[in-house]
């Protein structure tokens, strides 16, 4: 634990967590609209693919490549009323939306919904951790949850609130966004005075753990490990009500409850993750959960309906676990730049997905969906990089 962390609170300030895990549900929520209103938008407007396209890219340049920059400058001179302002963006965003009458307004309306993702995760995350009391794993697993929960969510209010009502009920959901501006004001007054009240100990200190390179190697390492999880993850959520339509001749509403089996265990896993994670390390979550999943994933292709709804439960709460306890390990890595770190890993893990997703159109186009499947289950052989992540005691030697 770092001289930052041990200032934290004796015990967790769970009101604070679960403040800024609502509101991590309704930045899910509001941010997983979007792709689940491309049809509505495409009829409307009269879209093209690449329109579509451009939308997503508007969307994800702004939500992934910005968090670690907006991370790593409020690092340095904190804003505690980042959190509120970057909701106010995504609830203009959707009420541009609403009532945007050309296709440039709904690509800035994407680009603003992007920007409050962009800078609600790095923000969130270190208040989550400063209001963690040390049990990092687990500030940082009830953070997480509520995005899940969110993601899993969103479409369903899509698809029977937005479709049946039209485009401008979307205006309705930025009630939501200003729920979540009066609670994350609450949320950085606290912050502001965790600021005053530890300001005369100094700052967090800069040095690492670790030599620089082992620092980078290891990064690189988490990366990856975020990269298979994040893929397997986007087969998924993109490809798998198509691969039960096509393995079990399933209506889509059929379909699309299985695909909630996944969805709804992933909460289930985050949560876990990050509690044993407290209890037993970081690096063990992270080994059990990459690597462990093989066998189920190596299953999933080739079993009955009945063990695939199974196995899609089992394989949702395993794989989930990883991520709490990567961003943990992290922040751990790189002292004092808790905001960099979360918006690394948030923006690399949402950027990753959407590039997965298109890869795997690609080949599902020419080889089969069924293939998809048999390639990705092996994904999680690359957990065996785990094996160059430092260990605990190097780590407790270093500091």
């Amino acid at each position: 634990m770092t001289a930052a962390d041990s200032r934290t609170p004796d015990s967790a300030t769970w009101l604070v967590i679960i403040g800024v895990s609502l509101c991590h549900m309704l930045n899910d929520v509001m941010q997983s609209l979007l792709a689940a209103i491309y049809p509505l938008l495409r009829a409307e407007f009269a879209l093209d693919f690449w329109q579509i396209g451009l939308m997503t890219f508007a969307f994800q340049v702004t939500a992934s490549l910005l968090q670690p920059l907006i991370g790593l400058v409020t690092d340095r001179r904190p804003f505690p009323y980042a959190l509120p302002l970057g909701m106010g963006s995504t609830m203009i965003g959707l009420i541009l939306l609403a009532l945007a009458g050309e296709y440039g307004v709904l690509l800035v309306g994407a680009m603003l919904i992007g920007l409050g993702s962009a800078i609600f995760h790095p923000e969130a995350s270190r208040v989550a951790r400063l209001a963690s009391g040390g049990r990092f794993g687990a500030a940082q697993s009830v953070f997480q949850v509520g995005g899940n929960f969110g993601t899993a969510i969103g479409p369903l209010l899509a698809a029977f609130i937005v479709l049946p009502l039209g485009r401008p009920s979307i205006a309705w959901f930025s009630l939501a966004a200003l729920l979540g501006i009066v609670i994350l004001s609450q949320v950085s007054a606290w912050y502001g005075r965790w600021q005053r009240t530890n300001a005369a100990r100094g700052s967090a200190p800069a040095s690492l753990p670790l030599p620089r390179r082992r620092v980078q190697i290891a990064l690189i390492v988490l990366a990856l490990l975020v990269f298979t999880k994040n893929i397997y993850t986007a087969s998924m959520t993109s490809y798998y009500i198509f691969f039960l339509i096509d393995r079990f001749d399933l209506s889509t509403q059929s379909a699309q409850v299985m695909l909630f089996l996944f969805l709804g265990a992933m909460p289930v896993g985050v949560a876990l993750g990050g509690a044993i994670g407290d209890r037993v390390g970081p690096l063990t979550v992270i080994w059990v959960s990459i690597l462990g999943v093989l066998p189920f994933t190596l299953m999933l292709p080739y079993v009955s309906l009945f063990w695939t709804g199974a196995l899609s439960v089992i394989i949702g709460v395993i794989l989930a676990a990883a991520f709490p306890a990567i961003v943990v390990f992290a922040q751990e890595l790189v002292p004092g730049r808790v905001g960099m770190v979360a918006g690394m890993f948030f923006g690399f893990a949402f950027g990753m997905a959407g590039i997965a997703a298109a890869v795997l159109g690609v080949l599902a186009d020419s080889r089969g969906i069924e293939f998809v499947y048999r390639v990705c289950a092996y994904l999680p052989l690359l957990g065996l990089l785990t094996v160059f992540l430092p260990r605990r005691h190097e780590m407790a030697r270093c500091a």
